[in-house]
């Protein structure tokens, strides 16, 4: 495998500073990759649309030489036929931040999404690849709802029941505009930064669309 994250001219990785424990770049990658390449492969074929989704992240993130290069490994990653979510998710557990975790679900939704639509099969995965990165069940459709639009999106989003108060909702809205502010993921790449801020947004933009439909705004 690569050495992707050379000691003498080591680049910063996606998660790197928000890290719990000491994780190599090159380890981080692969896993990444590998989580990548399940997500993709989940319908049972594999979309062009996904693969440049996941190729113009890795060019924002790390640039053209550096990107070309995790690239090549992801090819050869996702030829093979049975990679373990289980044990990735458990690696991730051990070495990052919950808020890490869930940027990188957000991340796996937009490469299910960036053929149109997320498939059940990929809905289904993205549900199991949650449950080992330990991600709560209302974090989990809040996130899913950011891609998967209903009557009551709005609601998912700020986890919260359709009969909530407007107290409730005010308050629902604080705490997950403070779990999903930019500011809690501190990085230097563009590409977790952005996906940063458009998490945010779908929080400001479901709580102005419960405070129109009850007539608040």
């Amino acid at each position: 495998m690569d050495n992707f994250g050379g000691s003498g001219n080591r680049t910063r990785t996606v998660f790197e500073n928000v890290t719990r424990q000491s994780v190599s770049p090159a380890d981080f990658e692969l896993n990444l990759l590998s989580l990548c390449s399940i997500i993709i492969k989940a319908d049972g074929q594999v979309n062009q649309r996904e693969l440049d989704y996941v190729r113009q992240y890795f060019l924002s993130t790390y640039g053209k030489e550096k990107a070309n290069a995790i690239f090549r490994t992801f090819n050869q990653v996702i030829k093979k036929r049975e990679i373990s979510a289980e044990r990735i998710c458990s690696f991730m557990v051990q070495r990052t931040r919950y808020e890490v975790r869930l940027q990188l679900l957000h991340f796996l939704f937009g490469i299910a999404q960036s053929d149109g639509q997320v498939s059940k099969a990929e809905a289904q995965k993205l549900k199991e690849i949650a449950r080992y990165l330990r991600v709560g069940q209302h974090d989990f459709e809040s996130i899913m709802a950011m891609f998967i639009k209903s009557a009551d999106t709005a609601y998912k989003i700020l986890e919260i029941e359709k009969t909530a108060t407007d107290d409730e909702v005010k308050k629902a809205y604080r705490t997950m505009a403070k779990k999903y502010h930019p500011d809690r993921v501190v990085t230097e790449n563009e590409a977790i930064r952005k996906g940063a801020e458009e998490k945010f947004k779908e929080v400001q933009k479901a709580y102005e669309t419960i405070q129109k439909e009850r007539g608040l705004s």
